[in-house]
């Protein structure tokens, strides 16, 4: 099958709403293995919604529409659809029944028009909303077919989960499964130059790099007849690409750093605790998101002055005067400071600038020091970012949970490393400033 979407509602093209929904029916059309075309967004127009509906209906099969199933007079979508299909309005007396009934509950009055909302075309079946007033619709022409959905996401999703989907299922031929690994480390043009070959020679399953802010990631898409070839599919191609890049895949799908880091050290049944001062809090506050990170988390703490640094902290005073509260030393002394006071098997000092004032020739707006101090381990890297304020802290909390997930695995799979007593000096890296140093 070939589908379209048509997004209705003056809103979304004014930008006010974002259309959440354009995104979830495009995930599950391609899970019903149905081929989108082209999604539309439309404003509450009589006439371009009309245009916009006969021009899908002359090159797709199935048409889907969100919004404007409401009682006012600019909610037009049902009256456009039976008109262009030339089927009469007829009154769905189980949907005024129900909608009767929503106001008598909710203790409101129903006025006149609510009583449009349960108008279907003729021939078409109407799909309940029990989180809403507006049923939807689902009707068949010929070979081709209109579907008629509510708005509001609270109702949209439910109503395509329960009716629509399970009728579309009958409708579909074979299936299209997607699998996402999330990458950290590496840029996209870097990605691309590794996995040149994977990227021209794909055809099923198909390769797609995607950047977003301090990360890559890669889609894999299989076509086949069941979920388990599509799957097979799938797993043939990551079984490659992870032998390819290794580390650098940190996740697939849902994955998050923070929500990795969380498991890694809930594997490892260790603690962690933070100290922040340019980021603010917001890596505490990543890793604070993930259900059951209390187990693993203890504390953060944001140090933004030099006093709070050295009476949280017991940052030295001659440190910060001598080399400044932005310094590869500072974050060494914040991340071991944190790690003592909390009694944490980890520490992580983050001090930076974030701008857009603040800087200075040597230091410049974008720079960052962070520091990681663990059981025989103290790393201290250093970074400069572009961008804005925001940015620079959203790529600093991605480069530090990234740190720590390739130090916690790397710690897990060489774990006779800690009882070694070796001593390196600072060296510079690709990629950033390292200070490494073992104890016993």
């Amino acid at each position: 099958m070939r589908a379209e979407i048509i997004s209705v509602g003056t809103e979304l093209l004014l930008g006010e709403i974002v259309d959440t929904n354009a995104a979830f029916l495009s995930q599950e059309l391609a899970a019903l293995g149905i081929e989108l075309y082209h999604r539309t967004t439309v404003g509450d127009n009589e006439q371009r919604l009309r245009q916009a509906l006969v021009e899908a209906l002359s090159r797709v099969d199935l048409v889907i529409t969100s919004g404007g199933l409401g009682p006012t007079a600019d909610d037009l979508t049902k009256e456009v659809v039976a008109a262009v299909l030339d089927l009469p309005l007829v009154l769905h007396r189980p949907s005024l029944q129900w909608i009767e009934e929503y106001f008598a509950r909710m203790g409101r009055k129903m006025t006149a028009s609510n009583r449009k909302q349960a108008l279907i075309p003729e021939g078409g079946v109407a799909l309940p909303n029990p989180n809403g007033t507006a049923p939807g619709v689902f009707v068949r022409k010929g070979e081709q077919i209109v579907v008629c959905l509510p708005g509001p996401p609270g109702e949209l999703m439910p109503m395509f989960r329960s009716y629509v989907r399970p009728e579309l299922q009958k409708e579909s031929r074979g299936v299209i499964r997607s699998r996402v690994l999330r990458l950290c480390g590496v840029g996209e043009s870097e990605l691309v130059e590794r996995i040149g070959d994977f990227l021209a020679g794909q055809t099923n399953p198909t390769l797609a790099p995607l950047a977003s802010e301090g990360e890559v990631r890669l889609r894999i898409t299989a076509r086949a007849q069941t979920d388990a070839e599509a799957e097979a599919l799938n797993g043939e191609l990551e079984a490659k690409l992870r032998a390819r890049l290794g580390l650098l895949i940190y996740g697939t799908d849902e994955d998050t750093l923070e929500s990795v880091v969380v498991k890694l050290l809930k594997r490892r049944g260790e603690t962690l605790a933070v100290a922040e001062s340019c980021t603010g809090g917001l890596l505490a506050d990543r890793i604070t998101d993930v259900p059951g990170a209390s187990t693993v988390f203890d504390r953060g703490v944001v140090t933004y002055s030099n006093r709070a640094k050295m009476e949280l902290l017991q940052v030295p005073a001659d440190v910060i005067e001598a080399k400044g509260a932005v310094s590869p030393e500072v974050a060494r002394f914040m991340a071991e400071g944190v790690r003592r006071v909390a009694g944490t098997d980890w520490g992580i000092g983050i001090t930076g600038i974030a701008g857009p004032g603040g800087g200075s020739r040597e230091k410049p707006v974008g720079l960052v020091y962070f520091a990681l101090a663990g059981p025989g381990v103290s790393l201290v890297r250093e970074e400069h970012w572009s961008g804005d304020r925001r940015k620079i802290k959203r790529r600093t909390t991605q480069a530090v949970l990234d740190l720590l997930r390739r130090t916690l695995l790397t710690d897990q799979e060489c774990p006779a490393r800690r009882r070694l007593a070796f001593s390196l000096p600072p060296v510079f890296l690709a990629g950033g400033f390292f200070i490494w140093e073992k104890k016993l």
